[in-house]
């Protein structure tokens, strides 16, 4: 058995199914092994049809099939999928889809990831792969994160979310009378970005500047606040 070709097919069934397993199974059209994508296509068909999993984001059916391509296009990604997966699990970890008060509130974890996503895209971390959208990506992003927020408790014991909560430390203590020095946010960030990067602690991703590592951990910042406005919290803690 080969299980690194197992991995995709088990990384997909987490990020786009969680549902109840098949009633019944379906014949395979002729045109399912046509190609790659007829072949996903089928597959993501098929598991429609027998209540694997279902439509999401407003998506018709055409519309899921073609993501679920687009998924599988991601899974070959190398630093595209391990970006898109270390952001959703530290958002899981330190943004979950509730309010301070312990209410749902999935659309505020929901823009805090697409705005990290953009944010990842705009500054060269990401790429999603053709035909695969920008889109794609952040709903890729939300199916993962959705998995992780059910962990039983073992994102508090790996704590992936402990970089989100060091910048959000700057933002709180940059707030005075619920107002942020957003100048001395970006300025303690930059300087910390910088340390970390000459003592080797932070390597800058070939192809990639100093600069845009620090504006993209600025707008980090950014999308921390705005997820805190959005769920009343005035920090980011341990869940």
């Amino acid at each position: 058995m080969n299980i690194s070709k197992l991995f995709p097919v088990g990384v997909f069934l987490i990020s786009a199914a969680f549902a109840a397993p098949p009633a019944r199974s379906q014949s395979t059209a002729p045109n399912c092994t046509a190609s790659q994508k007829s072949a996903v296509e089928c597959f993501v068909a098929n598991a429609v049809a027998t209540d694997l999993m279902k439509p999401r984001y407003g998506m018709t059916l055409a519309e899921f099939e073609s993501y679920g391509f687009a998924v599988s296009l991601i899974l070959k990604t190398q630093r595209t999928y391990v970006v898109l997966v270390g952001v959703s699990s530290a958002v899981a970890d330190a943004m979950p889809p509730t309010n301070a008060d312990g209410t749902p509130n999935q659309t505020a974890q929901d823009d805090a990831i697409a705005a990290t996503i953009n944010a990842a895209y705009h500054y060269g971390f990401v790429s999603p792969p053709a035909p695969a959208s920008l889109l794609d990506l952040e709903h890729f992003s939300m199916d993962v994160a959705s998995a992780m927020n059910n962990n039983n408790g073992a994102l508090e014991f790996l704590t992936p979310g402990i970089s989100l909560r060091i910048i959000d430390s700057y933002i709180v203590t940059a707030t005075s009378n619920g107002k942020v020095n957003w100048s001395e946010v970006d300025a303690n960030l930059s300087t910390v970005v910088g340390n970390y990067i000459s003592s080797g602690l932070v390597k800058i991703p070939p192809g990639m500047s100093l600069y845009d590592v620090t504006s993209f951990v600025g707008s980090l910042a950014q999308s921390i606040y705005s997820y805190k406005v959005a769920t009343h919290r005035t920090a980011l803690s341990a869940n």
